[in-house]
């Protein structure tokens, strides 16, 4: 049982109410928050990326399937991964804001369920072991997707939700580009032990770092009330309270209308229980929701015909293909940061019109490398192909952030305009729950519409196709996407006041 603490006799010290947990500046701080969320999505991307090229290898050694039927069979694994995600991802929302006082328990819920899948692969020696392990890994990809959404935000605020972003998607891209790779090099190293080994020991740290978590509004507890109305700068870190869902994250001043964003009283039990489906109709919102889905069709779209644009015109194995994807990845890795800032800087409507203007051109060039390569022209054409992907990429780290951050902009303003009908809770967590449904549904629509589109009208207009879609985007971007908005932190004062 917690124990009063004397208070400091020195003025400026920090007062206790009760005694704090041991680290407990470190860790609530804003780095190591945002450090563990990155490293979870990293860790969940990069086991998804490690069993995909080993998947082939245990469906013919360990269920000894037919080789006619591998290809369909590992097809249907990686989709059962993005129903499962589909599925957990608006669940997490709903659980994490209505049943629980911290994201912790539900963030750890989901790193259980990612071992479990893990254990149950490496164990698997039938399809439905394995189709259960596959459904385990991506209701735990959901989970955690939402779940470290949710707590980005509160930790960090809607001002600086870009950049923060940007950062951990940059760590996803470098997972999905060195999961694959390495799961490859290990499979053919050491077997399926040094394969899984690396997969579990990634968890256990994984795990330590959740554990050791303190979110912003729970450090809040143990100070006194003079010092929680305030923010604690030691080392340059915020340490004390950060953004939570008590906490609006719109100042009152900053000019925007909320008498616009009233909603009327739900009439029906779905609504009333999950007012945020009255938000989905918003046009700005459905916008910023379809960006995501563009966002995810693209990147399946490239992850489903790079490797085979580089096997069939370059003649690469799948080392050399897993290569051609790194262009991507380093754009994203860099580059997606920087752009997070410019979100954060001068809004979502400017950097979402580039991003999308930028990659019409950008997919189009797409259609300049020829489909039949002789010797001579094949380094030339190489070099080629790599620097439009390269091109692509910069436009990917562009769009990385835009969708979540506008998304929680136009949520932000409904809370604010109708707190009584959302119970005073913001529904953070469900709306990323919706929008990781959405980049599900992207990821396994994308691979399909692209196959189908280069098997019909070819690798090039395939990629012409994609182009309009974001010329389209890039309108509906102009007309709906919002501006920049005078976010910053309030005090309960303010809040209770509007």
């Amino acid at each position: 049982m917690a124990q009063s603490s004397p208070p400091s006799s020195s003025s400026g010290s920090i007062h206790y109410t009760i005694t704090p947990p041991i680290g407990l500046k470190w860790r609530s701080n804003t780095f190591f928050i945002v450090s563990t969320v990155g490293i979870g999505a990293f860790v969940d991307f990069f086991l998804y990326g490690l069993i995909v090229p080993v998947l082939p290898f245990m469906l013919e050694d360990r269920v000894h399937i037919p080789d006619a039927q591998i290809q369909s069979t590992v097809s249907w694994l990686l989709a059962i991964y993005a129903a499962a995600s589909c599925l957990a991802s608006p669940v997490a929302g709903v659980l994490a804001d209505r049943l629980a006082s911290s994201r912790q328990l539900p963030f750890l819920l989901g790193l259980v369920l990612l071992l479990l899948s893990t254990i149950l692969l490496a164990l698997g020696r039938n399809i439905p072991v394995l189709a259960l392990a596959r459904f385990l890994q991506g209701a735990s990809g959901g989970t955690v997707w939402t779940i470290g959404l949710a707590l980005l935000l509160e930790t960090v605020g809607q001002e600086n939700l870009g950049k923060a972003i940007g950062s951990v998607l940059s760590l996803t891209s470098v997972a999905g580009f060195f999961g694959p790779v390495v799961g490859g090099t290990l499979y053919a190293k050491t077997g399926y032990q040094g394969v899984f080994g690396v997969g579990i020991a990634l968890i256990v740290i994984d795990f330590f770092m959740r554990l050791l978590v303190i979110e912003k509004g729970v450090a809040a507890r143990y100070l006194t009330p003079a010092r929680n109305s305030q923010s604690l700068e030691t080392d340059g870190a915020t340490e004390g309270p950060g953004p939570s869902e008590s906490t609006p994250l719109l100042s009152s001043d900053s000019g925007s209308d909320l008498s616009t964003y009233r909603l009327e009283e739900p009439k029906i039990r779905l609504t009333k229980t999950l007012p945020i489906l009255l938000v989905l109709k918003d046009p700005s919102l459905q916008t910023a929701l379809f960006m995501g889905l563009m966002q995810a069709i693209l990147l399946g779209a490239f992850d489903a015909t790079v490797p085979l644009v580089a096997s069939t015109r370059y003649g690469f194995d799948s080392l050399k293909a897993g290569l051609l994807f790194l262009p991507l990845t380093a754009s994203d890795l860099f580059l997606g940061p920087v752009f997070g800032w410019c979100v954060d800087r001068w809004g979502t409507k400017p950097v979402s019109v580039i991003g999308f203007a930028y990659l019409v051109p950008a997919l189009v060039l797409l259609r300049i490398p020829t489909e039949v390569v002789t010797d001579p022209e094949l380094p030339r054409q190489i070099a080629l192909y790599s620097c439009l992907l390269l091109l692509n990429g910069v436009g990917f780290a562009i769009i990385n952030s835009v969708s979540i951050v506008e998304s929680g902009n136009v949520v932000e303003k409904y809370w604010r305009a109708n707190s009584r009908l959302f119970d005073g809770q913001a529904p953070y967590a469900q709306l990323y729950g919706i929008n990781s449904m959405i980049w599900s549904l992207g990821l396994t629509v994308g691979p399909l519409i692209a196959g189908k589109l280069r098997e019909t009208i070819g690798y090039g207009n395939m990629n012409a196709v994609l182009a309009g879609v974001c010329f389209i985007t890039t309108i509906l971007s102009a007309v709906f996407i919002g501006g920049k908005v005078d976010l910053k932190k309030n005090s309960r004062e303010e809040h209770d006041s509007s």
